[in-house]
Protein backbone atom coordinates (compact mmCIF):
# COMPACT_ATOMS: atom_id res chain seq x y z
CA UNK A 1 0.00 0.00 0.00
CA UNK A 2 1.40 3.41 -1.09
CA UNK A 3 2.63 6.22 1.74
CA UNK A 4 1.54 9.70 1.30
CA UNK A 5 3.94 12.00 1.67
CA UNK A 6 2.96 16.21 2.36
CA UNK A 7 5.54 18.92 0.82
CA UNK A 8 4.54 21.87 2.17
CA UNK A 9 6.23 25.10 1.50
CA UNK A 10 6.43 28.43 0.56
CA UNK A 11 9.31 30.15 -1.59
CA UNK A 12 9.95 33.69 -2.96
CA UNK A 13 12.91 33.42 -4.84
CA UNK A 14 13.17 29.43 -5.79
CA UNK A 15 15.82 28.61 -2.72
CA UNK A 16 13.56 26.97 -0.07
CA UNK A 17 11.71 24.96 -2.55
CA UNK A 18 15.42 23.67 -4.27
CA UNK A 19 15.91 22.72 -0.71
CA UNK A 20 12.36 20.29 -0.11
CA UNK A 21 12.19 19.47 -3.60
CA UNK A 22 15.89 17.42 -2.97
CA UNK A 23 14.83 16.13 0.36
CA UNK A 24 11.47 14.45 -1.14
CA UNK A 25 13.42 12.95 -3.90
CA UNK A 26 14.18 9.96 -2.10
CA UNK A 27 10.78 9.66 -1.75
CA UNK A 28 10.05 10.29 -5.36
CA UNK A 29 11.65 7.94 -6.64
CA UNK A 30 10.15 4.98 -5.06
CA UNK A 31 6.66 3.60 -6.40
CA UNK A 32 6.11 3.01 -2.27
CA UNK A 33 5.60 6.74 -2.05
CA UNK A 34 2.79 8.80 -3.72
CA UNK A 35 4.31 12.39 -3.00
CA UNK A 36 2.17 15.81 -3.02
CA UNK A 37 3.33 19.23 -3.07
CA UNK A 38 1.29 21.99 -0.95
CA UNK A 39 3.26 25.78 -2.03
CA UNK A 40 1.12 27.72 0.09
CA UNK A 41 0.06 31.12 -2.07
CA UNK A 42 -1.32 34.61 -0.62
CA UNK A 43 -4.24 35.96 -2.23
CA UNK A 44 -1.93 39.04 -2.52
CA UNK A 45 1.78 37.92 -2.56
CA UNK A 46 4.34 39.86 -1.23
CA UNK A 47 6.38 41.42 -4.23
CA UNK A 48 10.45 40.10 -5.38
CA UNK A 49 12.41 41.72 -5.72
CA UNK A 50 11.61 43.80 -2.53
CA UNK A 51 10.78 47.32 -3.67
CA UNK A 52 11.89 50.28 -1.32
CA UNK A 53 10.79 49.81 2.40
CA UNK A 54 8.06 47.24 1.50
CA UNK A 55 10.02 44.15 3.29
CA UNK A 56 10.29 46.83 6.47
CA UNK A 57 6.72 47.72 5.78
CA UNK A 58 5.73 43.90 6.91
CA UNK A 59 7.67 43.95 10.12
CA UNK A 60 5.02 44.46 12.83
CA UNK A 61 2.69 41.83 11.19
CA UNK A 62 5.59 39.54 10.40
CA UNK A 63 6.99 39.48 13.78
CA UNK A 64 3.09 39.76 15.84
CA UNK A 65 2.44 37.09 13.83
CA UNK A 66 -0.56 38.53 11.68
CA UNK A 67 -1.97 36.41 8.98
CA UNK A 68 -2.85 36.99 5.79
CA UNK A 69 -5.41 35.48 3.21
CA UNK A 70 -4.07 32.25 1.75
CA UNK A 71 -5.70 30.19 -1.09
CA UNK A 72 -6.70 26.57 0.33
CA UNK A 73 -4.84 23.85 -1.05
CA UNK A 74 -6.65 21.32 -2.97
CA UNK A 75 -8.99 18.15 -2.51
CA UNK A 76 -6.41 16.24 -2.77
CA UNK A 77 -4.53 17.46 0.09
CA UNK A 78 -7.74 18.65 2.10
CA UNK A 79 -8.98 15.03 2.22
CA UNK A 80 -6.01 12.48 2.63
CA UNK A 81 -4.67 11.84 5.53
CA UNK A 82 -0.84 11.79 5.25
CA UNK A 83 1.97 9.63 6.65
CA UNK A 84 4.70 11.90 7.11
CA UNK A 85 4.47 15.61 6.45
CA UNK A 86 7.77 17.41 5.19
CA UNK A 87 7.31 21.48 6.52
CA UNK A 88 9.46 24.02 4.34
CA UNK A 89 9.52 27.24 5.92
CA UNK A 90 11.63 30.31 6.32
CA UNK A 91 12.56 33.33 8.74
CA UNK A 92 11.07 37.03 8.88
CA UNK A 93 12.28 39.17 11.68
CA UNK A 94 13.14 36.26 14.00
CA UNK A 95 9.32 34.72 13.39
CA UNK A 96 8.19 32.22 10.86
CA UNK A 97 7.39 34.16 7.59
CA UNK A 98 4.00 35.25 7.36
CA UNK A 99 2.49 33.05 4.91
CA UNK A 100 3.49 30.26 6.70
CA UNK A 101 1.55 32.28 9.77
CA UNK A 102 -1.45 32.50 7.80
CA UNK A 103 -1.44 28.56 6.92
CA UNK A 104 -1.09 27.70 10.40
CA UNK A 105 -3.89 30.07 11.57
CA UNK A 106 -5.88 29.24 8.98
CA UNK A 107 -9.03 26.83 9.59
CA UNK A 108 -7.37 23.57 7.47
CA UNK A 109 -3.99 23.83 8.93
CA UNK A 110 -4.75 21.52 11.81
CA UNK A 111 -6.96 18.99 9.93
CA UNK A 112 -3.80 18.68 7.78
CA UNK A 113 -1.11 18.47 10.76
CA UNK A 114 -3.17 16.33 13.19
CA UNK A 115 -1.71 13.27 14.57
CA UNK A 116 0.65 13.35 11.34
CA UNK A 117 4.91 13.11 11.85
CA UNK A 118 6.13 16.23 11.05
CA UNK A 119 9.86 17.21 9.34
CA UNK A 120 10.36 21.18 10.01
CA UNK A 121 12.98 21.99 7.09
CA UNK A 122 13.90 26.08 7.59
CA UNK A 123 16.38 27.59 4.55
CA UNK A 124 17.59 30.95 6.54
CA UNK A 125 20.20 33.55 6.76
CA UNK A 126 21.53 32.36 10.05
CA UNK A 127 19.35 32.98 12.71
CA UNK A 128 16.49 30.48 12.89
CA UNK A 129 16.85 29.26 16.58
CA UNK A 130 13.67 30.89 18.07
CA UNK A 131 11.53 31.31 15.44
CA UNK A 132 11.62 26.94 15.42
CA UNK A 133 10.29 27.75 19.25
CA UNK A 134 7.55 29.56 17.89
CA UNK A 135 6.84 26.95 15.38
CA UNK A 136 7.01 23.96 18.05
CA UNK A 137 4.50 25.32 20.21
CA UNK A 138 1.67 25.81 16.66
CA UNK A 139 2.71 22.38 16.07
CA UNK A 140 1.86 20.93 19.89
CA UNK A 141 -1.29 23.13 20.07
CA UNK A 142 -2.56 21.28 16.62
CA UNK A 143 -1.12 18.02 17.64
CA UNK A 144 1.45 17.54 15.18
CA UNK A 145 4.01 14.81 15.89
CA UNK A 146 7.55 16.69 15.68
CA UNK A 147 9.85 14.02 14.39
CA UNK A 148 12.82 15.78 12.91
CA UNK A 149 14.52 19.40 11.54
CA UNK A 150 16.63 20.68 9.19
CA UNK A 151 18.28 24.14 9.53
CA UNK A 152 20.31 25.02 6.58
CA UNK A 153 21.75 28.28 6.74
CA UNK A 154 24.01 31.14 4.77
CA UNK A 155 27.46 29.67 6.17
CA UNK A 156 29.12 33.20 6.23
CA UNK A 157 29.84 35.45 8.91
CA UNK A 158 26.91 37.45 10.38
CA UNK A 159 27.86 40.79 8.51
CA UNK A 160 28.70 39.47 5.28
CA UNK A 161 25.48 37.76 4.86
CA UNK A 162 23.49 40.59 5.80
CA UNK A 163 25.21 42.66 2.84
CA UNK A 164 24.55 39.61 0.83
CA UNK A 165 20.64 38.89 1.49
CA UNK A 166 19.73 42.70 1.52
CA UNK A 167 21.56 42.61 -2.15
CA UNK A 168 19.51 39.84 -2.93
CA UNK A 169 16.25 41.25 -2.23
CA UNK A 170 16.21 44.14 -3.39
CA UNK A 171 18.04 43.23 -6.44
CA UNK A 172 17.25 39.92 -7.37
CA UNK A 173 20.37 39.32 -7.58
CA UNK A 174 22.10 36.14 -5.84
CA UNK A 175 25.33 35.88 -7.81
CA UNK A 176 28.81 36.99 -6.25
CA UNK A 177 29.49 40.70 -7.31
CA UNK A 178 33.36 41.93 -6.53
CA UNK A 179 34.42 41.11 -2.62
CA UNK A 180 31.13 39.67 -1.99
CA UNK A 181 30.47 36.52 -1.95
CA UNK A 182 26.84 34.95 -3.41
CA UNK A 183 24.14 35.12 -1.46
CA UNK A 184 22.01 32.29 0.66
CA UNK A 185 22.62 28.88 1.41
CA UNK A 186 25.14 27.50 -1.12
CA UNK A 187 24.43 25.51 -3.71
CA UNK A 188 26.38 22.92 -2.66
CA UNK A 189 24.65 22.15 0.28
CA UNK A 190 21.11 22.50 -1.65
CA UNK A 191 21.93 20.35 -4.49
CA UNK A 192 23.19 18.06 -1.38
CA UNK A 193 20.06 18.15 0.73
CA UNK A 194 18.79 14.78 -0.63
CA UNK A 195 20.90 13.53 1.99
CA UNK A 196 18.69 14.41 4.60
CA UNK A 197 15.22 12.68 2.46
CA UNK A 198 17.38 9.32 2.46
CA UNK A 199 18.10 9.40 6.59
CA UNK A 200 14.37 10.61 6.62
CA UNK A 201 13.10 7.79 4.48
CA UNK A 202 15.17 5.43 6.47
CA UNK A 203 14.17 5.83 9.58
CA UNK A 204 10.55 6.09 8.34
CA UNK A 205 10.46 2.71 6.43
CA UNK A 206 12.39 1.32 10.02
CA UNK A 207 9.67 2.88 11.75
CA UNK A 208 11.88 4.55 13.79
CA UNK A 209 11.46 7.94 14.11
CA UNK A 210 12.05 8.60 17.74
CA UNK A 211 15.80 8.31 16.58
CA UNK A 212 15.57 10.36 13.51
CA UNK A 213 16.66 13.86 14.94
CA UNK A 214 19.75 12.46 16.38
CA UNK A 215 21.02 10.84 13.12
CA UNK A 216 20.17 14.28 11.01
CA UNK A 217 22.16 16.45 13.45
CA UNK A 218 24.71 13.89 13.39
CA UNK A 219 25.23 14.46 10.06
CA UNK A 220 25.20 18.42 10.11
CA UNK A 221 21.39 19.20 9.53
CA UNK A 222 21.42 21.73 12.48
CA UNK A 223 24.55 24.06 13.39
CA UNK A 224 23.61 26.40 16.45
CA UNK A 225 25.65 29.27 16.53
CA UNK A 226 25.65 30.54 20.56
CA UNK A 227 26.02 33.83 19.74
CA UNK A 228 23.75 34.27 17.32
CA UNK A 229 20.86 32.95 20.02
CA UNK A 230 21.95 35.76 22.31
CA UNK A 231 21.75 38.02 19.36
CA UNK A 232 18.20 36.82 19.06
CA UNK A 233 17.21 36.88 22.22
CA UNK A 234 17.89 40.26 22.56
CA UNK A 235 16.11 40.68 18.83
CA UNK A 236 12.78 39.46 20.19
CA UNK A 237 13.02 41.85 23.03
CA UNK A 238 13.53 44.57 21.23
CA UNK A 239 11.23 43.92 18.51
CA UNK A 240 8.27 43.18 21.15
CA UNK A 241 8.52 47.25 21.58
CA UNK A 242 8.91 48.33 18.11
CA UNK A 243 6.30 46.18 17.01
CA UNK A 244 3.60 47.24 19.42
CA UNK A 245 4.71 50.90 18.59
CA UNK A 246 4.23 50.75 15.14
CA UNK A 247 0.90 48.81 15.55
CA UNK A 248 -0.32 51.41 17.86
CA UNK A 249 0.94 54.15 16.02
CA UNK A 250 -1.08 54.02 12.79
CA UNK A 251 -0.70 57.06 11.94
CA UNK A 252 2.66 57.57 12.39
CA UNK A 253 3.65 53.97 10.78
CA UNK A 254 5.42 55.29 7.56
CA UNK A 255 7.67 57.75 9.62
CA UNK A 256 8.14 54.81 12.76
CA UNK A 257 9.17 52.46 9.76
CA UNK A 258 11.57 54.40 8.47
CA UNK A 259 13.15 54.94 12.14
CA UNK A 260 12.54 51.49 12.46
CA UNK A 261 14.96 50.56 9.44
CA UNK A 262 17.82 52.96 11.02
CA UNK A 263 17.78 51.23 14.34
CA UNK A 264 17.93 48.05 13.01
CA UNK A 265 21.19 48.70 10.77
CA UNK A 266 22.76 50.37 13.70
CA UNK A 267 21.72 46.95 15.79
CA UNK A 268 23.64 44.70 13.13
CA UNK A 269 26.46 47.32 12.98
CA UNK A 270 27.12 48.75 16.46
CA UNK A 271 24.98 46.52 19.17
CA UNK A 272 25.74 43.01 17.79
CA UNK A 273 29.37 43.67 17.77
CA UNK A 274 28.95 44.65 21.45
CA UNK A 275 27.24 41.39 22.44
CA UNK A 276 29.88 39.50 20.52
CA UNK A 277 32.20 41.07 23.22
CA UNK A 278 30.89 40.21 25.63
CA UNK A 279 29.34 36.48 24.25
CA UNK A 280 33.86 36.14 24.10
CA UNK A 281 34.16 37.59 27.47
CA UNK A 282 32.07 35.10 29.30
CA UNK A 283 32.43 31.91 27.80
CA UNK A 284 34.24 30.45 30.05
CA UNK A 285 32.02 31.09 32.65
CA UNK A 286 28.59 29.96 30.58
CA UNK A 287 30.35 27.08 28.73
CA UNK A 288 27.97 24.36 30.50
CA UNK A 289 24.74 26.39 30.09
CA UNK A 290 25.82 26.75 26.33
CA UNK A 291 26.07 23.48 25.96
CA UNK A 292 22.86 22.39 27.49
CA UNK A 293 20.83 25.25 25.25
CA UNK A 294 23.13 23.89 22.06
CA UNK A 295 21.60 20.22 22.94
CA UNK A 296 18.13 21.24 23.47
CA UNK A 297 17.61 23.74 20.06
CA UNK A 298 19.07 20.81 17.65
CA UNK A 299 16.53 18.66 19.45
CA UNK A 300 12.68 18.35 18.46
CA UNK A 301 11.43 19.04 21.75
CA UNK A 302 9.62 21.74 23.65
CA UNK A 303 10.19 23.23 27.03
Amino acid sequence: MQKNILVIYYSQTGQLEDIVKNIAKPFENNEQYKVTYYNIKLKEDFPFPWPGDVFFNTFPESYLQIPSEIFPPSDEVLNTKFDLILFGYQVWYLTPSIPIISFLKSGFAENILKDTPVVTISGTRNMWMLSQEKLKVYLKRMNAKLVGNIALVDRHDNYTSVLTILKWLTTGKKEKSGLLPAAGISDEEINGAGKYGEIIKTHFESDDLEDLQPDLVKNGAVEIRPFLVRVEKVGNKIFTVWSNLIIRKKEKRPLLIKFFKVYLMAAIWIISPIVLVFHILLAPFLFVKRRKQREYLQGINLK
